[in-house]
């Protein structure tokens, strides 16, 4: 099933696209966000977040932002992450990306396997969504835009660890990086390389 089939089926019902960034880094929240686009004005170019350039991706970014009937940002921290376990603080912040939404969705979209039990609206998971469902991938953008930027803003309060290059991921700059200097209050500390103080790449 196509998000473009799903519209003339159900006669352009309003459909929520969910996704998130930032499960695989090693510091920071995960980051979700939930979009609702016009039905009847598409974004061309949409695509998985990841397969974005740089530029590609802002301009989408703010095409999105600007021209969506609706969009919002959920977010699950890095305590609550170790508290949790990423899968979990994952589904927490595709759940307040829904919340945080002024307008009802009819339907919610949601990138992988697993999904918030949503109780008063319907929903769907779909593995690689946001490769091939374009709400899916306004989602990806929105959520990965704006990771990257705390990201960036984290990088200017600790600029020894590189996150607004490595925006978090376990690169050898990184992991050599909390070697010397070990984690910051933000990082995440049940992933095994802080929990097991794996910090150096093996040769």
């Amino acid at each position: 099933m196509t998000h473009q089939k799903y519209y003339l089926s159900k006669k352009l019902k309003l459909i929520a696209g969910v996704d998130e960034a930032g499960c695989g880094s090693l510091v920071g929240s995960v980051i979700a966000a939930a979009v609702i686009l016009h039905p009847t004005q598409p974004i061309f170019g949409l695509a998985d977040s990841k397969k974005l350039n740089n530029n590609k991706r802002l301009n989408l970014y703010k095409n999105i932002i600007q021209n969506s009937l609706d969009w919002s940002i959920g977010s699950s921290n890095a305590a609550e992450i170790d508290r949790f376990n990423i899968l979990q603080a994952r589904l927490l912040a595709m759940k307040r990306a829904v919340q945080n939404l002024s307008i009802k969705p009819d339907l919610i979209l949601i990138d992988g396997n697993h999904a918030p039990k949503f109780i008063e609206t319907p929903y769907q998971c779909f593995k690689k969504g946001d490769s091939k469902i374009p709400i899916i991938s306004a989602a990806s953008i929105i959520a990965k835009v704006t990771r990257d930027q705390d990201m960036v803003m984290l990088d200017i309060q600790y600029p020894k660890y590189g996150f607004a290059q490595n925006k978090g991921y376990p690169t050898a700059f990184h992991l050599n990086q909390l070697e010397l200097y070990g984690p910051i209050s933000h990082h995440r500390k049940s992933f095994a390389p802080i929990k097991h103080k794996i910090f150096h790449i093996k040769k």
